[in-house]
């Protein structure tokens, strides 16, 4: 399976990023993806107000992703912002092209580091799958992958790819945790982790907030990097081999492991939803 993650920089025009948004899935078409990825508020960067942008999945911004998809007969998922019922906006994931028509509202909100994504974002609360030529693929955003009991839960739903899309904050140390946040999430789920982060925009942006440092990477199932892009936007292209990820999880099973905790009397353990906040 062909995937490519596009490391792009957004700026405030939507109309402008979903000219991005075509130009990569072209890119990504004729290199053989089956699966393009677009970062974390692929629509418009952070550090502007978002609920004058946020459209509808229904609205021209998604409507135009879908498009672009099936123009290029592959998947395309790109970030996006979505009006919430209490005022604020969903940070969503829009899913499109064959076979595929899903959506992600982002579960686990950025109130760290100073910032405070929850003043303006509302929490989703249902982790998110879609196939794509009959794999199973997870999706999460950004601040989600600290989290590995949601990644857990997607392999359990038989994602054997697992994507993070993020707009990732910037600063001492930053880029370090997101690469090994990546590998962490890859051996908690023996599975590949594709994770497509914003470009680095420039230290004047980069203060407006969470607006990316670059560092796109693929991991294998055992943790191990397998491809990485530099700062720069970039088209990363790379072949995921799902015997792998079937070998490994029959070989290191912690996934199999960790459902016997059921028959310990402990099943909020193993379920995800059941037992705890999915905030």
């Amino acid at each position: 399976m062909r995937i490519a993650l596009a490391q792009i920089t957004s700026g405030t025009d939507p109309a402008a990023n979903l000219e991005l948004v075509d130009e990569f899935t072209e890119r990504a078409a004729a290199a053989g993806a089956q699966l393009v990825l677009f970062p974390e508020a692929t629509m418009c960067r952070f550090g502007v107000g978002l609920s004058a942008i946020a459209e509808p999945l229904d609205g021209p911004w998604a409507t135009g992703v879908r498009t672009i998809a099936a123009r290029a007969g592959i998947v395309v998922v790109a970030g996006m912002f979505v009006p919430a019922d209490d005022g604020r906006v969903s940070n969503t994931l829009v899913a499109a092209g064959p076979g595929v028509d899903a959506h992600y509202h982002k579960i686990y909100l950025y109130d760290a580091f100073g910032f405070a994504e929850s003043r303006t974002v509302a929490p989703g609360s249902e982790p998110t799958t879609i196939t794509v030529d009959g794999v199973t693929v997870g999706l999460t955003t950004c601040y989600d992958i600290r989290f590995p009991e949601l990644f857990v839960e997607l392999a359990s739903r038989g994602a054997q790819l697992i994507t993070v899309h993020a707009s990732w904050g910037s600063g001492p140390g930053k880029l370090e945790q997101w690469t090994l946040l990546a590998r962490a999430r890859a051996l908690d789920t023996t599975g590949y982790i594709a994770a497509v982060d914003q470009a680095y925009p420039g230290d004047e942006i980069a203060k407006a907030g969470p607006t990316g440092v670059g560092g796109s990477v693929v991991t294998s199932p055992t943790g191990e990097v397998l491809a990485a892009a530099g700062a720069e936007p970039q088209l990363l292209v790379y072949d995921i081999d799902l015997d792998a990820a079937r070998s490994a999880r029959d070989t290191i099973a912690v996934l199999h492991n960790r459902t016997s905790l059921d028959q310990l009397g402990r099943p909020e353990l193993a379920q995800f939803g059941k037992a705890q906040s999915l905030r």
